[in-house]
Formats: C-alpha cells, structure tokens, sequence
C-alpha cells in the first residue's frame, strides 16, 4: 500500500514536469459564513477561491496550463489548436496563455445552442489575440476528430501545432489538481479545519486531479465530483484511468480505482451549457450573502449538489465542507436570461 504523502512531497513529485508560472498562487481559502448560515444545518463552508487564478479572468484552467502549455514548449510547438463550446472557459484561458508565451492560437468552437456574438469568453479569445473558427461538432469525440484533423493540415503547411489530444494533455491537467489538493491542505491545516466533504464542478482533468491528491495526502473526507455533462464513457472509469497516467507522470505508485471516485451526473440536467433552477437559486444564494460569482454552466450546478446535500442532512452541525470554485463568471455576461430568469 502507498504511503500517505505530505504536501511538500507532492510538490517534489510535481516538479519533475515541466511547468511554466502562469496562475496568481496560493489562491484564497476563504469562509463563508453568511451563505453558511442562510444554508442552515450548522455547517461551515470555506470557499478555495480558483476563480481568482488570474489569466484572463481566472478560474481552473490557468492551473492545467501551466503544465500543459509547458509541455506544447517543450515540445518545440508554434502554436496551439483547440476547441470546446463557443462560451468555454478552457479556450478563453488557453487563449490567454498563449497570448502570455507567444504563441499562435487556433479556436474552433462548437457553436451548439450559444451565441456567436462578442461576449463574455468568446469577447476576451478575440482580445487576446486568438483566431476563431466555428464549427457544427459536437463537443467530445467529433470535436476531438476535428481538431486532430486541423492540427494535421497546420503539420502538412510546416507548423507545429499543439491540440486538444486527450490522452496526453487531461493526465497532465490533472497534475495541476493534485498539486492544488496539496495547497488546500496546507491551507486548511494552517486554519486548524478539518474538511468532512469536498465539493467541485468536474467531470475531467480537474476531478481527477482532485481525487488522486486527495489519495496521495490521505484526505479522509468525500470529494464530490459534480458532473458538468454526460460524457459517452463511464465517467469514474476514465476519471481514475486519467488519475492514475497522472500519477505515473509524477513517479508515484499510488493507484485509483472507478469505485473510488463519487462523480455524480445527477446536476447536469436541463443539459451541458444550460441553466438548472437548482444552480440558479445557489448561484443567487451565494452572490447575495458573499458577493462570490458562480457560472450557471458549471460551478452553480456544483454549488446546488452542495447546497441539496446539507438541505437533507446529509452533514452535522459544525462540519466543514470545502466548495472548489473552478471560475467561470465570464459566460454569465454572454447569457444574462440564463441567470436572471424572467429578464
């Protein structure tokens, strides 16, 4: 059985990787206890403030580049092809990232049921700098398909691109996540808190990256991974396989299983990228008693499994529950009937 690891020794495995210092780190950890006490059941809630990362506007991407776009340098690559929905927080700060390094970026957005008007994340890749395509491909494997595809035609003109190739790039971006489950934990240590669940909007690099730091620190508590959308595999099963190359790349013997990790599809309705009456109450909930801004998209609907969880009792009074805030407030400028329903 591995061993339980402190946080140092997690950042020791982490800089055998290539890394470039993107993201404004440590970021806060803070309580709320205002929304904790319109929340009800006596528990605390501390908030770890990702979406104040920094990079055009934070959030948890700044975190994964750092590793990622390393890795696109270090490869000798001139440019960077990716893709996601037309308001993605993951191509508005990879955009970003590449503006920051110099390098050329290619945006092919899944136009699906968003607006292809300047606004919010799609506003801020045409101020960094990055050029943009839109596409009828749905976000997944047909849009995977399509930008190897493209990464292949910028090859045969002489390029050197660097593109969303998920067995490579979603290990790496989990890093990023163990190495943050390390900074909690100092964090929470040094506030004498000891957490009795995690919560966090994910069901990717971010979540696996969260389960695998919280084997490797030997974290007791749940972490509550809150899908975001349906992926067409098992979720835990591609999560732990995710979390696990991770570990491999960092030299660590620790090993996930599917069974392990809690990734709980039931928050995604009505739909990935469409707001839920649920997300929207917790959303409006936290804004009015903290002033921290959730999107309807992803943290929202993360922040509503927690909000339903201590509603029911699952939690006694005075736990403490860490609520992972992955960014995203852009995309709430580009859809406001989304979250001011009856606008």
């Amino acid at each position: 059985m591995p061993v339980t690891l402190t946080p140092a020794e997690v950042r020791a495995a982490v800089a055998k990787l290539p890394r470039v210092r993107l993201a404004h780190l440590p970021t806060p950890l803070e309580e709320a206890p205002r929304f904790s006490a319109k929340l009800g059941g006596g528990v605390r809630v501390f908030i770890k403030r990702d979406d104040c990362t920094g990079l055009a506007l934070g959030g948890n991407k700044a975190r994964h580049n750092e590793f990622l776009m390393a890795d696109a340098l270090e490869s000798g690559c001139d440019m960077v092809v990716w893709g996601a929905l037309v308001q993605s927080n993951n191509c508005r700060q990879t955009a970003a990232a590449c503006a920051r390094l110099g390098l050329e970026c290619r945006l092919f957005l899944s136009m699906a049921h968003q607006k292809t008007e300047p606004q919010g994340n799609l506003l801020l890749d045409y101020l960094v700098g990055a050029h943009v395509e839109f596409t009828d491909a749905k976000v997944g494997p047909e849009l995977y398909a399509v930008l190897a595809a493209k990464a292949e035609e910028f090859r045969k003109a002489g390029r050197r691109p660097y593109y969303w190739n998920p067995p490579r790039v979603v290990p790496l971006a989990a890093v990023s996540y163990a190495l943050c489950m390390a900074e909690l934990a100092e964090q929470l240590s040094a506030q004498n808190v000891t957490p009795d669940a995690l919560y966090v909007s994910s069901a990717g690099a971010t979540g696996a990256g969260v389960a695998l730091g919280k084997k490797l620190l030997g974290f007791a508590c749940p972490a509550r991974l809150i899908c975001p959308m349906h992926w067409p595999w098992h979720i835990p099963t591609k999560m732990a396989d995710d979390a696990n190359t991770a570990a491999e790349r960092m030299g660590l013997p620790h090993r996930l299983a599917p069974s392990e990790l809690d990734a709980d599809e039931s928050f995604v309705d009505p739909g990935y990228g469409l707001a839920s009456p649920a997300g929207q109450e917790a959303m409006h909930l936290l804004a009015t008693t903290e002033a921290i801004l959730t999107d309807h998209v992803y943290t929202a609907k993360a922040l509503a499994a927690l909000v339903a969880d201590v509603r029911a009792g699952k939690y006694r009074p005075g736990s403490a529950i860490v609520f992972i805030h992955t960014g995203g407030v852009p995309a709430i400028f580009a859809e406001p009937e989304k979250v001011l329903p009856g606008m």
